[in-house]
């Protein structure tokens, strides 16, 4: 039997099918959508969850001339799907395939691309803003969901809308989930609009009307009348009196207002997000009003796949799983992942030190802070996608006596710079970033990779920055910085550890100091320092042994500090090596290379200085890190040949620098 979804080879296919075409449209992509993520992983549930709403927008808007801006975008596989890139769908997240997430040099049909929570609604406004001053017709739609108004980014844009343009709609993605169950008090006032008794009558009544809704004058009439049926039932539920002090708003009423409306922007929901008709009908509707318009559209996350409508935090985003059960398919067992360690390190902490506390800006399985949640939840603070307060929060915990911990992976935490620097480094605050997927997210790509935090914060006064070479320093290293009285990071990547085993009692470190892995024989051959960074330093281990067996004298440091670096450690084996190699899982302006270079040039230490690291780009997404490092370089088979180059054996002079080390 011939499908539907064969048939669509861009949005204006979907304008020709029937209503009950679409709907099984709607089948057949979430078949898909099943199957080619069981083998690729991906977001499973969130584009599971706007079937529907992608198949309304595409049927009721002309992409690429009408613009769609997408927050996070991680939702957008069935806009890809709909707009020429079905035949490709199944290359998602892998090497030279489709990006997860919306990509302006994808196709026209992305015009914004994101990857990050909040940017949707201030992007369009812009693009809006655009649109007016150039006199042009398209229609902006910005679909932001109920995470991300958690981001103060979000709040910041609705303030501007009304007073902006006239011409906005906003479809509110209303799934009740982020990564991790909201939290909050924007989650808690939209759950009072969607579970109040009314919240039935009202969905009655817009599928009365809403359904009959044809485009023209009619449309104008029917959807005012449907507005005021709406605004009757929302007045209702959220600003009724309430005998419940805590509803006292404090200027003598009670209860709440609809949010969007206080703003200057209509209000039309809740809305049934997967009735076909009644998002075509409100959608023709808000294409014609005269104001800034937001659609309160309910969705649930994972339909049509009941494993990822019971379990919507683990089919959240996915690796490869079992089409029948919904479960994991395992890899080989193997080292614990690195937030594993950093999450059970965190419950042993937080057992022997009463003043250290957690802090997650809604990720706590990403960052493993799920398990201190489960263990002693009342150490465990969630404070939702917002970056920008999680950082600040601490900073205030820490003026109370407290040792807070902020996870946040490295991309992320750029969104906290400022906070960073005004609140915790200026104010010399004890608190401690653990910084998650720094180097590579494959996958996911360029929007995830933790590339640039060394280069970001080695200019911040005050503060200590650390990457371990393995998971029982990753202990050390958070034992270390419980207790420190500066704002103090730690970085380290994502996936496996490197399999050590983990010391029952962990050990204060020197700050600063660095650890010699392995001393020069002084055999009177050249001799190569390798200083590998963090989780590169079991490479440079690897390189040291190739280039022994290749003839060379090879020492190799454990900087583990990139600020404050061992300067000492740093000049000895600089002036004692005929050539300096630092590897780094970071790019390479402003990186770890680039800091011993500068005190080379300050000790004026003529060695010759080979960096290993990403270049000034931004890295692809690829199906692993292997591809990725390979491609780039950054492979034991690559270091060598960069050492040869620069060293050649033949031409050598050895132990001319220094003395014999002793």
């Amino acid at each position: 039997m011939s499908r539907f979804l064969d048939m669509v080879d861009s949005p204006d296919h979907v304008k020709k099918l029937t209503l009950d075409q679409l709907n099984q449209l709607a089948s057949e992509i979430r078949e898909d959508l099943i199957q080619t993520l069981a083998k690729n992983g991906g977001h499973l549930g969130p584009n599971l969850g706007v079937v529907e709403l992608s198949i309304a927008l595409h049927r009721c808007f002309d992409t690429p001339h009408d613009k769609f801006v997408w927050d996070v975008s991680h939702q957008t596989y069935v806009h890809k799907i709909l707009t020429g890139r079905k035949d490709r769908f199944h290359t998602i997240r892998s090497t030279d395939g489709l990006n997860g997430f919306a990509l302006r040099s994808e196709s026209e049909h992305d015009c914004y691309g994101a990857a990050h929570a909040g940017t949707a609604l201030s992007a369009a406004l812009g693009i809006a803003a655009g649109r007016d001053r150039l006199g042009t017709d398209e229609h902006v739609v910005s679909i932001f969901g109920d995470a991300a108004l958690t981001n103060g980014i979000s709040f910041e844009a609705l303030n501007n809308i009304a007073e902006t343009t006239p011409k906005f709609i906003g479809i509110l993605n209303d799934n009740e989930w982020s990564i991790a169950k909201n939290v909050g008090a924007i989650a808690s006032y939209l759950n009072k609009l969607i579970t109040h008794p009314s919240y039935s009558r009202l969905q009655r009544d817009f599928e009365k009307l809403l359904k009959r809704l044809p485009k023209g004058e009619l449309a104008v009439k029917l959807g005012h009348r449907a507005e005021e049926i709406l605004k009757g039932t929302v007045s209702d539920i959220v600003l009724k009196e309430s005998d419940n002090k805590e509803d006292h708003d404090g200027r003598g009423g009670f209860g709440n207002s609809v949010i969007f409306e206080e703003m200057g922007m209509r209000y039309l929901g809740p809305l049934d997000g997967h009735d076909l008709p009644m998002l075509i009908g409100a959608l023709e509707y808000a294409k014609t009003c005269d104001q800034p318009i937001v659609l309160h559209v309910l969705t649930k996350k994972g339909k049509g796949y009941d494993a990822a409508v019971q379990h919507p935090e683990k089919l959240h985003g996915v690796g490869p799983y079992d089409v029948k059960t919904g479960a994991a398919i395992k890899k080989s067992s193997g080292p614990p992942a690195w937030q594993d360690v950093f999450g059970q390190t965190m419950v042993n902490l937080c057992k022997k030190d009463s003043t250290v506390v957690g802090i997650t800006a809604a990720m706590p399985s990403g960052t493993g802070l799920k398990i201190l949640e489960k263990e002693m939840p009342d150490r465990y603070y969630d404070v939702g996608i917002a970056e920008e307060h999680a950082a600040i929060f601490a900073c205030g915990m820490a003026v109370m006596g407290f040792h807070p911990v902020c996870a946040i992976y490295s991309t992320f935490l750029q969104r906290a710079y400022d906070c960073i620097i005004h609140d915790a480094a200026l104010q010399d605050l004890p608190v401690l970033f653990c910084m998650d997927r720094a180097g590579l997210s494959p996958q996911d790509g360029p929007t995830h990779h933790g590339m640039f935090d060394i280069s970001f914060l080695r200019c911040v006064p005050n503060i200590i920055a650390m990457a371990p070479k393995d998971e029982d320093e990753l202990v050390d290293m958070m034992f270390t910085a419980t207790h420190e009285k500066h704002p103090t990071f730690i970085r380290y990547p994502r996936g496996a550890a490197e399999g050590v085993a983990i010391k029952e009692t962990p050990k204060l470190l020197d700050v600063g100091q660095a650890e010699i892995v392995r001393q020069f024989e002084n055999n009177g051959k050249p001799k190569v320092s390798l200083f590998g960074l963090g989780n590169l330093n079991r490479m440079a281990r690897d390189v040291a042994t190739q280039l022994t067996a290749k003839g060379y004298d090879v020492a190799v440091i454990n900087p583990r500090f990139t600020k404050p670096i061992d300067e000492n450690t740093t000049e000895f084996f600089g002036k004692a090596s005929d050539l300096v190699v630092t590897l780094e899982d970071h790019v390479l302006p402003g990186g770890y290379g680039s800091i011993v270079n500068e005190l080379f040039g300050d000790r004026q230490i003529s060695t010759p200085v080979v960096r290993i690291g990403w270049p000034d780009q931004f890295i692809e997404h690829a199906s692993s890190v292997g591809e990725l490092r390979e491609k780039y370089g950054l492979t034991p088979e690559a270091t060598i040949a960069k050492v040869e180059a620069t060293l050649p054996l033949s031409s050598a002079s050895a132990g001319t620098q220094t003395a014999a080390i002793a």
